[in-house]
């Protein structure tokens, strides 16, 4: 199905021509009734009669679209077209006229049980903006396309999450904790991709909750303090190396010490244990050999 525009004309030109038809067939049957002496008469009724059935009929066809809706004209089971535009129309008759909203809303979905990539059980939420753009395939392709968004959010939601990590610390690694705006934007694809059957264009997609399950959660916080722990003494290990590589040379370059072997690992002992030791360190000052 694919959305067209139907037949209608402005409400209030159509009222005064139906008015003006009425009275019309109304006159006409007067003076066929005034003239039933003549053979002329019969006409003038049927005309008439058939001018007010035709008023009538065409009345009953006013439609009232409000901002932002739209209205599918249905004649005997086939699709004619949509009306958009607001305001006040006459359209064909006999017809069923479905409601459609075209105002932009929004899904909240349930917080969702999930495993992420690594098999960790997450609790994930998300709110979906969105606008229907084809009355004719949210009517038609779908049954119920609110309730068909709904599910297909919640599904996208969990394949999203199942592809990523709660949480790493390794900077090349998209989580869904750390790259919220990269997942969310493959939210919203994989959304437009799933609800494009139904004439919907997904304006954003964002988490509104993330969090480890309850049964997990103590557990998983001692594993990111750890985590943490060790990637932050990755990093210290690395200065204090290359600041006592650093400090050595200098010492050498300038002449204050001249180090053999030994003296020399001794000194980039001591100074690792003063840079990493995350306590004070207590100085030992040499005074020299006592005899």
């Amino acid at each position: 199905m694919k959305e067209k525009k139907t037949f209608a004309i402005n409400g209030y030109i159509g009222i005064i021509i139906l008015i003006l038809m009425a009275l019309s067939g109304l006159g006409l049957v007067i003076l066929g009734i005034g003239m039933i002496t003549t053979a002329v008469n019969f006409t003038f009724i049927i005309v008439g009669v058939l001018l007010l059935l035709i008023s009538a009929i065409f009345a009953s066809t006013v439609t009232i679209v409000a901002p932002n809706q739209a209205k599918l004209i249905v004649l005997f089971g086939r699709y004619l077209g949509t009306i958009r535009e607001n305001g006040m129309f006459i359209t064909v008759p006999f017809t069923n006229k479905l409601h459609i909203s075209l105002r932009v809303r929004n899904f909240n979905s349930a917080k969702l049980k999930v495993n992420d990539v690594d098999g960790n059980p997450i609790e994930i939420a998300a709110v979906v903006v969105f606008k229907v753009i084809d009355t004719a395939k949210a009517a038609f392709d779908v049954d119920y396309y609110e309730q068909f968004i709904e599910i297909q959010s919640e599904t996208a939601i969990r394949h999203v999450a199942t592809k990523y990590p709660y949480d790493s610390f390794e900077d090349t690694d998209i989580t869904l904790r750390g790259n919220s705006s990269e997942v969310s934007q493959e939210l919203s694809e994989e959304l437009q991709r799933r609800l494009e059957v139904a004439g919907v264009e997904i304006i954003e997609a964002r988490l509104t909750h993330l969090a480890y399950s309850t049964e997990i959660a103590s557990a998983m916080l001692q594993r990111q303090q750890a985590k943490a722990i060790l990637s932050a003494r990755k990093i210290i290990v690395e200065g204090a190396v290359g600041m006592t590589q650093l400090a050595i040379a200098q010492l050498e370059e300038e002449g204050i010490l001249k180090l053999n072997d030994e003296r020399r690992l001794q000194l980039v002992n001591n100074l690792l244990v003063s840079i990493i030791t995350d306590k004070g360190t207590q100085p030992v000052i040499n005074t020299g050999d006592v005899s």
